[in-house]
């Protein structure tokens, strides 16, 4: 890979995402009337695991573990989850603002994966995971259902915005527009979703 061709997000923009998946994990923890210890973890787990994931697989450096920013980021969303009234986080703000991180990052990650030399379809692959894998660890650890098991459009706008990245790449664009293009499309995928409560049908075939 040549580092001058690796995906770049401005730092303010991935500390904000980083942001809001770990506040979504604390959350979840502080609803389920978890220690403070958990709602850390829960906020950790959430924000950095997708990508962790995907370092580890394309075989990057794992973003986070030498940034100075991350962790006390993380780490102050779970403080300000279990400091504030649950009542401030009612409502669809925190969803919306998910919805575009999970698109945003799903672009991110699949552009990243280009960059250090994987192949188009896994690329698009590692996308979803960026987006989706924190998420799903957080549910696997809480008992709740997995939003890999529901059938809303989460990971089907995740997948939406690393393919179209990937093909913007592959077809020519220039990666900062291939990224803000696929984003954009993927976060409006989420976003109908949200208003229309659009969803995936489930298999209904007899034996």
């Amino acid at each position: 890979m040549n580092p001058l061709t690796a995906p770049l997000m401005p730092p303010a923009l991935d500390l904000a995402g980083i942001a809001v998946f770990a506040l979504s994990g604390a959350l979840l923890a502080t609803r389920l009337r978890l220690t403070l210890v958990t709602v850390a973890f829960f906020a950790m787990v959430t924000g950095v695991g997708g990508g962790s994931v995907r370092d580890v697989l394309i075989g990057a450096p794992v973003f986070w573990v030498r940034d100075p920013w991350v962790a006390p980021i993380v780490l102050l969303m779970a403080l300000l989850a279990w400091f504030t009234p649950a009542r401030w986080w009612e409502g669809k703000l925190l969803d919306w603002a998910d919805a575009l991180g999970l698109a945003f990052y799903a672009a991110f990650g699949a552009a990243k994966a280009l960059s250090y030399d994987v192949e188009p379809v896994p690329a698009m692959m590692m996308g979803v995971i960026t987006g989706c894998v924190g998420g799903i660890i957080r549910d696997v650890f809480a008992g709740v259902p997995s939003i890999l098991m529901r059938p809303e459009l989460y990971v089907t706008a995740a997948a939406l915005s690393a393919t179209l990245c990937v093909g913007g790449i592959v077809a020519g664009l220039p990666q900062g527009a291939a990224m803000a293009g696929a984003a954009l499309a993927g976060f409006a995928l989420r976003g109908a979703a949200l208003i229309w409560r659009i969803e995936l049908p489930g298999y209904a075939r007899g034996p």
